[in-house]
């Protein structure tokens, strides 16, 4: 059965979402860079910490991970400072 939404992996990265991590004050240097970006397709790209290990058996009901997906964490200052980069649905 397919899916209903597929990840495209040739889509781009085309805009930063917010402030960088060093701007945003959560990385001391390149070895810790959580981010969010817009991609050539519209979809969106977050990079953060895999803790799909720490989370899997506490996901709330009806909330479930493909064999291909990650849970993900990211500073939440950094999606208050995307707020007026995503456009109202």
């Amino acid at each position: 059965m397919a899916r209903a939404w597929e990840a495209d992996p040739s889509a781009l990265f085309v805009k930063r979402l917010g402030k960088s991590a060093k701007e945003s004050g959560n990385s001391q240097g390149r070895e810790q860079c959580p981010d969010i970006w817009q991609l050539s397709n519209g979809d969106i790209a977050v990079i953060g910490r895999d803790l799909t290990g720490n989370y899997t058996a506490r996901l709330p009901e009806g909330v479930t991970l493909a064999a291909d997906e990650r849970l993900v964490v990211i500073p939440g200052n950094m999606l208050s400072l995307a707020k007026p980069d995503i456009p109202d649905a």
